[in-house]
């Protein structure tokens, strides 16, 4: 059996333009003030923070941020309107679908993390597992 191509592809099209691809993580209002708050007191030349996922703590895995000079290869950015927060790449499997929120009251300040992925976390909330 044979099958005619009655239409000839262009290899030389311009690919369809994709739908942009949604943040790895979601802040909220109150976590993106906090990260303007952050920038405002940066080191000079510092073009954003790092959220990553170092071992540490009781149960493996731990939330680090750290100022930036510059993005590293593999860094995912989400822009926030005063600064941009880059996601680690090596964390990023860990973090999909995370909400980050900065949270205060009388006690304790802190970025608190809603993460899909945590198995666990310790009894103080210093380490999660996946």
């Amino acid at each position: 059996m044979t099958i005619a191509v009655s239409e000839a592809i262009d290899v030389g099209a311009a690919a369809p333009p994709r739908r942009p691809r949604p943040a790895p993580i979601g802040l909220t209002a109150s976590a993106q003030a906090r990260i303007a708050t952050l920038m405002s007191k940066a080191p000079e030349g510092t073009t954003g923070v790092r959220l990553s996922t170092p071992k540490r703590g009781c149960s493996g895995l731990a939330y680090s941020l750290d100022y930036v000079a510059a993005a590293k290869p593999g860094d995912e950015p989400i822009a926030t309107p005063d600064a941009t927060l880059f996601v680690d790449g090596a964390s990023l499997m860990y973090l999909i679908g995370s909400e980050m929120d900065w949270r205060e009251d009388d006690f304790t300040a802190g970025f608190v993390f809603a993460n899909p992925n945590a198995k666990g976390a310790c009894g103080c909330g210093e380490s999660f597992t996946v």
